[in-house]
């Protein structure tokens, strides 16, 4: 019984110690909460708000120190940590309602840098304040650039959209049209696009000209519907949308790395802000691929059109729910974000969304002549890592969908007439392998101008490393040939984001085109160089790609090397030269048989000229009397040397120094040839071997050391007999 009375003290003591602890913690709760109270109510930046949200309307400014005073204090928190959604809503209110009239009203917009996100409700309010008509025209258009300035920062986009036509109502005004098509841009949804919308900014067009801003906008009314906008767009058009961001870009972005945010894509990719002392002078300043992110950072929402519920892309985490996904996606607020993403770029891939690839190509656009094209003086060394991992990462893209972008291709077509060979050049010219097809009338000056200075100027290893280039080039080209030709006529589109179609024989002009390119840089560029070896392989690559252009791509059009490259390879003092040179004319030999057989067969006319049969007649000849006949001066050949020349060189029986025993590149091979075939001799006499049995068995011999080239030829293009 004791014992029970002793735990019943027990527990009562410890209710009585629980019942205390609780009190106490009450009462810390209260005092903690009403010295928040208190310290708020002495915060000069809440009373700053406060007198912001309560100001009568009609309070004059002039000598007015209490709206300079807290003023200030808005701006100093602004500057240093940002505004928070609900300041801003206090601060944007106030500015738009014009209550002490439209003097503060710029100042107050130009302080207003977010802290995390911008309330929609707030933005929304504003653009209805727009309305009243007596704002003016200076702060509507300070206004709207602010909006776009943080369209990323927004935390949702619905109800803007939702007075899409408000918004559009604005268009009409001349000031504000290049604003406000920029906003519609990002806002425009399919549901969006009607046929008055289109007939208005037609008549806006008619009156203002081709402005780039509403052809941009009409770019992408006709992506989404083609039948409503029957206007002609460019192919290529300049950035319709300039930067609209510079009074609040340096500020903002101090705000959101001290807070430790992502910086928004469209800050980060904005050129810097203007400073006088480097006010002609651009920066390169984060070049990166921005944070995958949703829209919101709500819970997934309703399509208004097809009443589904939408999956934000980067909720996405294996290929399994993207293809259960695949048609209720919904794209990130960035689209510089999809190039990082695999699933993204396979997104991209099976469905071709056409809106989300002009987006992407709208931000890369930016991206690269914002940042990049215009600092390559000075901005892109200092930030070099930056740019080539951002390049790097564009290139992994371009490599996973086997496609180019449009806007890096405009991009190359202008940075190859300020670049050095030397920036970022493995980089570089991986993006100009991807390039499409150029009509022949333009490719002489996007292309082989520029290139042509370059390679002229540059080091050795910058012409291997271009030959190269332009080799990938034509076998893209190539490829793209024997994937989309039709049977009767070809009909390319030159990538599946652009509407830019070929002709075969437009195809064949620009095929033609870049080989005869390469033959010149190829024949001067053994000249400057010696005949490099190194350089004469890359050469010969891209001779490999041309020999076989019909067998192999199904493009009726055979090119021959120039002279300068012939002989060079020919008289060229590796073996291996020599071997791929005599492998080239076989694939040559073949498929002009081939071609030449088809044609009489099928009766179709294939263009091959008579001069590629003559030229390749007089190089065949030439080799095999070269190196089979002894004779190398055949009269027929293009090469003709004075008998009096020869005679001067001191050489005995020239005609039979580049036979396959005498050959410079054949040589050593004969000398190897003999000791073996007779070990005992003390005299080495290299024309026995060219009796009967010895000279079959240096034959083989030579074929044996992997010359299956030379094999090709000569079983193909010459008798076993001597």
């Amino acid at each position: 019984m004791a014992t029970l009375l002793n735990l019943s003290d027990s527990d009562s003591s410890v209710r009585n110690d629980q019942s205390w602890s609780n009190r106490a913690s009450n009462r810390s709760l209260r005092v903690a909460e009403n010295e928040r109270k208190k310290n708020e109510a002495e915060d000069p930046f809440v009373l700053a708000l406060k007198y912001f949200s309560e100001v009568e309307v009609g309070t004059p400014v002039i000598g007015n120190d209490e709206l300079e005073k807290n003023l200030v204090q808005v701006e100093k928190v602004a500057l240093n940590r940002g505004l928070s959604p609900e300041a801003l809503s206090v601060m944007l209110e106030f500015a738009m309602s014009l209550r002490m009239g439209s003097s503060p009203c710029a100042r107050v917009l130009k302080c207003l840098l977010p802290a995390s996100v911008v309330p929609q409700e707030a933005v929304v309010r504003a653009v209805v304040w727009l309305s009243v008509g007596k704002i003016p025209i200076s702060t509507q258009v300070l206004f709207i650039k602010w909006v776009l300035t943080v369209f990323d920062m927004i935390d949702a986009k619905d109800r803007l959209r939702a007075i899409y036509g408000f918004i559009f109502s604005f268009v009409t005004d001349e000031n504000l049209c290049p604003f406000i098509c920029h906003l519609l841009y990002l806002l425009t949804r399919k549901e969006s696009v009607r046929v008055f919308r289109v007939r208005k900014l037609l008549e806006l067009q008619s009156k203002l000209g081709r402005q780039p801003y509403l052809l941009h906008l009409l770019s992408l009314y006709k992506v989404f519907c083609p039948e409503l906008v029957t206007l002609s767009i460019p192919s290529r058009m300049r950035s319709g949308f300039k930067n609209h961001i510079s009074p609040w870009k340096s500020a903002l972005m101090g705000v959101q790395k001290r807070n430790n945010l992502q910086v928004p894509s469209s800050i980060s990719t904005a050129f810097a802000a203007k400073d006088k002392s480097t006010s002609r002078k651009r920066k390169l300043n984060h070049l990166e691929l921005p944070a995958m992110s949703a829209v919101t950072n709500k819970e997934p929402q309703m399509d208004q059109t097809s009443r589904r519920k939408l999956v934000p892309l980067v909720q996405i985490q294996s290929f399994s729910q993207l293809l259960e996904n695949m048609h209720r996606i919904e794209l990130p607020s960035q689209m510089g974000s999809l190039l990082g993403s695999s699933l993204a770029l396979q997104y991209l891939d099976c469905v071709q969304d056409e809106s989300a690839l002009l987006r992407l190509n709208f931000w890369l656009g930016y991206a690269l002549h914002e940042e990049f094209l215009f600092c390559s003086d000075g901005g892109a060394n200092q930030n070099a890592g930056e740019a080539l991992q951002f390049l790097n990462r564009l290139l992994c893209a371009q490599h996973f969908l086997q496609e180019g972008f449009p806007s890096s291709d405009a991009f190359l077509y202008k940075f190859l007439n300020v670049w050095d060979g030397s920036l970022l050049c493995p980089q570089i010219l991986n993006l100009l392998s991807n390039v499409p097809v150029i009509p022949s009338s333009q490719i002489k000056t996007l292309l082989f101008e520029p290139l042509m200075q370059l390679f002229f100027t540059s080091s050795l290893f910058f012409k291997c490393g271009l030959i190269e280039c332009l080799n990938h080039m034509l076998l893209k080209w190539l490829t793209w040939h024997s994937v989309y030709a039709l049977e009767d006529d070809l009909d390319i589109s030159l990538n599946s984001h652009t509407s830019i179609n070929i002709t075969l024989s437009g195809f064949k002009d620009s095929v033609m085109d870049l080989v005869h390119f390469v033959g010149r840089l190829a024949s001067v560029g053994l000249q400057l160089e010696g005949c490099h070896s190194l350089l004469l392989n890359f050469i010969l690559d891209f001779y490999e790609t041309v020999c076989d252009t019909f067998l192999k791509f199904g493009l009726p059009l055979m090119v021959m090397p120039p002279p300068g490259v012939f002989y060079t390879a020919f008289f060229a003092t590796d073996p291996v030269s020599v071997d791929r040179l005599a492998y080239i004319m076989h694939r040559y030999k073949v498929n002009l048989t081939s071609a030449k057989s088809q044609e009489k067969v099928t009766k179709q006319a294939f263009h091959i000229n008579r001069q590629t049969f003559r030229d390749f007649n007089h190089y065949l000849v030439f080799m095999v009397n070269g190196l089979w006949n002894s004779n190398m001066c055949y009269t027929e050949t293009n090469l003709q040397l004075s008998e009096e020349l020869l005679e001067k060189s001191g050489v005995p029986q020239y005609s039979t120094r580049f036979d396959l025993i005498h050959h410079p590149a054949f040589m050593s091979y004969a000398v190897d040839f003999h000791q073996k075939c007779w070990p005992g001799r003390k005299d080495m006499d290299l024309n026995s071997i060219k009796q009967s049995k010895p000279w079959s068995w240096y034959l083989e011999y030579l074929f044996t050391q992997g010359f299956d080239g030379l094999k090709d030829f000569i079983q193909n293009n010459i008798g076993r007999s001597a």
